[in-house]
């Protein structure tokens, strides 16, 4: 069928109508015509892949990737990085319409990254050979748990592409253990050192003997940590962390920590959410490693962070002492610490995971009633449906208006969107 797109829509695909149905279709443009095979029907709604372009856009452009398209890892190598921007842009603004009921008729200002580069975090699937073949490392297909092999990838930085080169290399010669399933690179650029882990099925011989190949063959390994899946057994070669470098300061990041994976963006989006206002508290709520709570010492007279994650718990309170910050940190859910904390922030920074904020801890959090909140959010959709929680007028607490509006391009090439939005107390 032959389906005119209408816009691109948050997830990666565009959305068209044929006969009466809703069409989704990825790898499309809005006002292109494209011949679309449907892969999913059903009564109201088809999703589909793309036979054909019959009428290209003028802004399409050739991938800068040759396993675009294959690889489930982008979603936008065929559209220019300042157009992917504006759509972003668009799907950001109608995804607070549409599930949020927000009509934010303000600016969304966006805050560009170089668009191939910059991924300073990646995960690798590796697969066996099968008969006749050679092993393979790589993502998984679009939609798919299918493996597309990879040499290169585009969007890593450096240190990581090094890294994925030389797995590849040594894949080939048959030099990794067979029951290799899973790597995982994070490298700060700066210092160019990389905290790897790696998944087996089980150890083919001693741990110590594959750590030392492989600290031989990446020497920008610091810390290895080597996981045999079969036993759930960990082997720990290193300091179990590394120092990233964010505006001059070391950050301690463990194994399992989160860190922001674009290192062109870290030093913005800290100056962006820290406000040059300070004030006598403020709380960071999904606090990680600390990147947002050891700037905000500079400016409040007291700071608290609280992170659930005990991995992350570990690295926070680690830099928190090796800076001798003034911050307190627990280790506890921001349900469970708002529902006994009896302070009153000046501000509260929330940066949750893509579920986002619970709907009890919004309770409580309008309830604590800060006089700003600045959120950062990875996922439009549960944004949405926390802001309009917090700038509802109830009389159990607090109601907020949206001030500002901000979009971090994080993810350049992919659907991705990360959104900073401050929110100021209702008087």
């Amino acid at each position: 069928m032959n389906v005119r797109i209408e816009k691109l829509i948050y997830g990666g695909e565009g959305l068209g109508h044929h006969e009466g149905q809703t069409v989704f279709v990825p790898f499309v443009l809005p006002d292109e015509v494209v011949a679309v095979q449907p892969t999913d029907s059903r009564k109201k709604f088809v999703r589909g892949r793309v036979e054909q372009v019959l009428s290209p856009s003028p802004e399409r452009v050739p991938a800068p990737c040759p396993h675009f398209g294959v690889c489930g890892g982008c979603h936008y190598q065929h559209i220019p990085h300042e157009a992917q921007l504006k759509y972003k842009a668009e799907i950001l603004r109608e995804t607070l319409a549409r599930i949020g009921r927000l009509e934010w008729k303000g600016p969304i200002e966006t805050r560009a990254s170089p668009p191939l580069g910059y991924r300073n975090r990646a995960q690798w699937k590796i697969h066996p050979a099968d008969k006749g073949g050679r092993p393979a490392i790589g993502y998984f297909q679009t939609g798919s748990t299918l493996l597309c092999g990879v040499e290169t990838c585009p969007i890593l930085s450096p240190p990581v592409a090094e890294v994925l080169g030389t797995l590849h290399r040594l894949l080939g010669e048959g030099a990794l253990p067979p029951t290799l399933r899973e790597v995982e690179a994070f490298a700060d650029p700066n210092e160019m050192k990389i905290l790897l882990n790696a998944s087996l099925v089980e150890f083919a011989g001693p741990p110590e003997t594959l750590a030392h190949r492989l600290r031989r063959w990446l020497p920008g390994v610091e810390s290895l940590l080597l996981h045999e899946s079969r036993r759930d057994r960990f082997e720990l070669f290193g300091p179990g962390f590394i120092h990233y470098l964010v505006g001059g300061v070391p950050y301690r990041v463990g194994h399992l920590s989160f860190f922001q994976v674009n290192g062109f963006l870290v030093d913005e989006l800290v100056h962006a959410v820290v406000p040059e206002e300070g004030g006598r508290l403020a709380l960071d709520l999904f606090a990680g490693v600390g990147l947002f709570t050891l700037p905000l010492v500079e400016r409040f007279d007291r700071v608290v962070a609280v992170e659930s994650n005990p991995a992350a718990a570990r690295d926070l309170q680690g830099n928190i002492e090796q800076r001798k910050a003034r911050a307190q940190h627990f280790q506890a859910e921001a349900e469970s610490f708002l529902a006994r904390s009896k302070e009153k922030p000046d501000l509260v920074v929330l940066d949750p995971p893509r579920a986002g904020v619970s709907a009890r801890a919004l309770v409580l959090l309008k309830q604590v009633a800060p006089a700003r909140i600045v959120y950062l959010s990875c996922d439009p959709a549960t944004l949405a449906r926390d802001l309009a929680a917090l700038t509802a007028a109830r009389a159990d607490g607090a109601s907020y208006e949206i001030r500002e509006v901000l979009l971090f391009d994080i993810f350049p090439q992919t659907y991705h969107i990360e959104t900073l939005v401050r929110l100021s107390r209702r008087e």
